[in-house]
């Protein structure tokens, strides 16, 4: 309901006219279509603020990440008082996501370049997203260890393990590699890096991860998750919805950047994308 409250409020705020001298709304590209529902949806104002609070910015880790990292210790907490012991399919499942979400909060101006903030607008679905369903659904492993415990033997807990961190590091160093050339590309740590320069102004990185694929970052990020799915077994394929949902949200998301890319850069795209051909796994995709 609040997800729904808040999002009717900044569309309806939306439409105010900014008082004399002040900077008109600044609207997203796409949730100015003059479609009452969709704009609703997507978002009509780009970055909606009360005073110095960016709406869109707050809401888009703090109260999601924290109410994701509430819930899994509750359902930790729980599986503890019924077994006695934490099992380690539930330590497989939250430690990883707590971690996960310890990063997003250190790391929380790296998402100041992402699409959620730069393109989309704030609507109902980031509202909803943020505020319900991060902390309900991504915590689904941890809500369904608690009643259905799953023991590990100690080969799969360890491959289990392994594909966490494998993933997570592949996620956090392309990240932080593409951000560091963003913010200063004769910095130290990323100073040797190839890239071509676009009839933009822009430079796109083809060594380094970036150099590996185009969306290497999706294809960590997706395993990481993928890891914790499998920390709950096959008993049920619930648990796993998580997995399918997320690998759906990101190939939707690789498209639109895909498009944006491609009409920005133009024929500068075409000569990145000889150079990196796969999108997701070196030299298969």
């Amino acid at each position: 309901m609040f997800s729904t409250a808040q999002a009717l409020f900044v569309y309806l705020r939306s439409f105010r006219r900014p008082s004399h001298g002040a900077q008109p709304v600044m609207l997203a590209l796409a949730g100015n279509s003059g479609n009452p529902v969709y704009d609703f949806f997507i978002g009509r104002e780009l970055n909606p603020r009360i005073g110095a609070l960016d709406l869109k910015y707050f809401n888009e880790l703090r109260p999601g990440i924290m109410g994701w990292v509430v819930l899994n210790v509750s359902f930790a907490i729980k599986q503890y008082h019924t077994l006695g012991y934490v099992s380690n399919s539930m330590w497989l499942a939250v430690v990883p996501q707590i971690g996960y979400c310890i990063d997003t909060l250190l790391f929380e101006s790296k998402v100041l370049t992402t699409m959620d903030i730069t393109t989309d607008g704030f609507g109902w679905m980031l509202s909803f997203g943020d505020l319900t369903w991060v902390p309900v659904m991504y915590s689904l492993q941890a809500r369904y260890l608690a009643f259905h415990p799953v023991h590990h033997s100690t080969v799969a807990t360890a491959l289990i393990a392994v594909m966490g961190v494998a993933s997570f590091l592949v996620f956090r160093l392309s990240n932080s590699e593409k951000n560091a050339f963003r913010t200063n590309p004769n910095g130290p740590s990323v100073s040797h890096l190839r890239f071509i320069k676009t009839e933009s102004g822009s430079k796109l990185l083809v060594s380094g991860w970036w150099g590996l694929a185009r969306h290497i970052n999706y294809t960590g990020d997706w395993m990481f998750g993928l890891a914790q799915c499998l920390a709950t077994g096959f008993d049920t394929p619930m648990t796993y919805f998580f997995s399918a949902y997320f690998l759906v949200l990101l190939l939707h998301r690789n498209y639109r950047d895909e498009c944006k890319c491609r009409e920005k850069y133009k024929k500068d795209w075409d000569r990145y994308c000889e150079i990196v051909p796969c999108m997701f796994i070196p030299y298969v995709i």
